[in-house]
């Protein structure tokens, strides 16, 4: 585990897992609902054609750093040594296979779920439709840090969707040392945990907030 810590919010990071990454207001807190979600990240891991153990789970912190305002807003925004790490053809299409099964399970649960989803304490939250556009501009721009020249895409626009979701696939399959792309900030490694972490993120907020009776 990798964690990214500051003195209001924490994320907790499964190193060699996509997408998994939760926080809490503590490194045990952020632990604790990282292993809640485990049967959760074990429907993605099978959509990525991987399997996952989620009985005798054991979290190993193996890498600490201090969080910035990214991680205080929530969203695990720290480049890991764990992710500058070299990656060969194998690993690529790995991670590749995870952040495309993080948007299966994305469309998936959002198909599942009414337009309506239930409101916070305070009566804020997004519906689903405003929650997958929000999700389309998110991707739109991490297209952009990994080099790809686009414009924001919407909701609806599903041919250009997807072909701009294809050509994040290829940049993430390529080899690489573990240096950033493109001469930016995000390492391979780093852009296939966050793009499939948002996704997943909204994906199972869906899921919790779509039965009134939660």
């Amino acid at each position: 585990m990798a964690i990214e810590a500051t003195p209001k919010r924490t994320f907790a990071t499964a190193i060699d897992w996509p997408g998994w990454s939760r926080s809490g207001k503590t490194v045990a807190g952020a632990l604790e609902e990282l292993a809640a979600c485990a049967g959760r990240y074990a429907i993605v891991a099978r959509l990525a054609g991987e399997s996952l153990a989620e009985d005798g789970l054991e979290l190993e912190v193996v890498e600490s750093s201090e969080g910035g305002s990214g991680t205080e807003f929530g969203v695990p925004s720290r480049v890991t040594e764990a992710d500058r790490r070299p990656g060969t053809a194998a690993d690529a299409d790995r991670l590749a296979r995870f952040v495309e099964a993080a948007w299966a399970r994305l469309d998936e649960i959002a198909a599942a779920s009414p337009e309506e989803l239930r409101k916070g304490p305070r009566g804020g939250g997004r519906d689903k439709t405003k929650m997958l556009g929000h999700v389309v501009s998110a991707d739109s721009a991490y297209a952009r840090e990994i080099g790809i020249r686009t414009r924001e895409l919407a909701l609806g626009e599903d041919a250009a969707v997807s072909a701009l979701r294809a050509a994040m696939l290829d940049v993430l399959r390529s080899p690489s040392d573990g240096s950033p792309i493109a001469g930016r900030r995000w390492t391979t490694r780093y852009a296939a945990h966050r793009i499939a972490w948002h996704a997943l993120d909204h994906a199972w907020e869906i899921e919790d907030r779509r039965d009134p009776a939660a």
